[in-house]
């Protein structure tokens, strides 16, 4: 991509109504816009980082055998009924008719709709154990959407559902998830925390948020500090493995303000151990059993033969918040830098003067046509524009890494510079083994 092409209509001035770092950025960098109040549109620079995330959670999912499928924004309102939510579940809930008056809903969530998909397509244990997932946008009328994308109406999440034979199949399957969690935020440089939680409307008896911890988060969050130095990376995908690190994660305290008990964590946890802190949540998992398959009759053939409910867990990522949530998490000293694996573009080309020297725009060239031989995510600065005003740019836009074609640059080398980092002179192959090596 040359930048002279890249539609990104920055602002110099955001409405003082957009408090978070990552509201401001979105806005400035020309990530989103707004439509109207919590609803956005998805700007390229916005949409290329959003579906680089949706790229990593997918992988993830698969890693752990669950299977891609899709399912409708908008549901019919009758199986809602049938699971008894459909009053219970408050004015979030978007209501609609269609033009014969049947009752549709803009969906805030799938458990019944996946129900009945199994329900009318499995009959046997034989099927099971069985994760099925989708990334679809949903609807939340959030009574004030506020802080951008991180708390709006329309947002873009990650479902999975598992249906097993017994409980103890079912927590098999909670905790494979459990970890490929762990995993998704791990590869997006985040430390997300799984904390005890409450399961809110989803219901069940098993819930963890999982939270990155921040002063901007809205959730208040008290936890044993030894939690922070679990390396989920000694983790392997057996289930005596997985087995290890629920248990690892199991002995120490941690909880949502729902859930917080403060006799239980101050006799748990000393003093000088006890963090309280804010966080923002970017994932839920639960167990709930079967809340929803025996209402909506989700029986199965057991293997002597009689009829039984499945056991069923839902699993939640906000893909669109995570956008927001990496900015939280990652700004720093009035410059943001995107982790290699989401960054919008991998590496900038600066050429400094091509008004007063062609020849560098040239070079730049051909440095950009080898990057992209090589699979690297480029993008060149063709502009002549001031030094001053690219610099601005690419901070503001947050490419992880900068080649500088200026007046430091000798025969083939050329300055390759990390954002708010170190700059060291390399030549385009060493750049290019750099990289890669970086990504993996």
């Amino acid at each position: 991509m040359f930048i002279s092409k890249l539609f990104f209509p920055v602002l110099r001035d955001v409405s003082a109504d957009a408090k978070l770092k990552s509201h401001q950025l979105m806005l400035k960098s020309g990530m989103i816009r707004q439509s109207t109040a919590g609803i956005y549109s998805w700007l390229p620079l916005g949409l290329k980082i959003l579906k680089k995330i949706t790229k990593i959670v997918c992988e993830e999912q698969d890693k752990i055998g669950a299977q891609e499928m899709l399912m409708p924004t908008i549901q019919s309102a009758d199986i809602w009924k049938e699971s008894g939510r459909y009053n219970d579940y408050g004015e979030e809930m978007l209501r609609i008719k269609d033009r014969q008056g049947r009752e549709l809903l803009y969906g805030p969530t799938n458990e019944e709709l996946i129900t009945e998909i199994f329900r009318d397509n499995v009959k046997s244990y034989k099927s099971l154990p069985l994760i099925l997932y989708h990334v679809q946008w949903k609807f939340r009328d959030e009574i004030r959407p506020r802080f951008g994308v991180m708390r709006c109406r329309e947002f873009l999440m990650k479902d999975a559902y598992s249906f097993d034979l017994t409980k103890e199949d079912a927590i098999k399957s909670y905790n494979k998830m459990f970890l490929a969690y762990l995993r998704t935020f791990h590869r997006l440089e985040l430390k997300a925390l799984p904390l005890k939680a409450s399961s809110g409307p989803i219901g069940g008896d098993s819930s963890h948020e999982f939270i990155i911890l921040t002063d901007s988060g809205e959730s208040q969050v008290y936890l044993d500090k030894a939690l922070l130095d679990i390396n989920i990376e000694k983790y392997d995908d057996s289930e005596t493995s997985i087995n290890a690190m629920v248990a690892d994660y199991s002995k120490f305290y941690s909880a949502t303000d729902e859930k917080y008990s403060k006799d239980e964590f101050e006799s748990k946890v000393k003093k000088s151990d006890q963090v309280v802190t804010k966080g923002i949540e970017v994932g839920h998992i639960f167990y709930f059993g079967d809340k929803y398959s025996k209402p909506l009759k989700a029986n199965i053939l057991g293997k002597d033969g009689k009829n039984i409910n499945s056991q069923m867990g839902s699993y939640g990522i906000g893909v669109s918040r995570l956008v927001a949530a990496v900015i939280e998490a990652k700004y720093n000293n009035n410059i943001m830098k995107w982790p290699l694996a989401i960054a919008p573009f991998e590496v900038a080309i600066i050429p400094l003067n091509n008004k007063s020297d062609p020849k560098s725009l040239d070079k730049g060239k051909k440095i950009y046509n080898e990057l992209k031989a090589n699979g690297i995510d480029v993008i060149l600065d063709d502009t002549e524009e001031s030094p001053a005003s690219k610099f601005k740019n690419f901070e503001l836009i947050g490419v992880p890494f900068q080649i500088i074609i200026g007046s430091k640059s000798v025969d083939d080398q050329f300055e390759f510079k990390e954002l708010n980092g170190i700059t060291e002179n390399l030549s385009v192959s060493e750049i290019i083994i750099k990289i890669k090596k970086l990504k993996g």
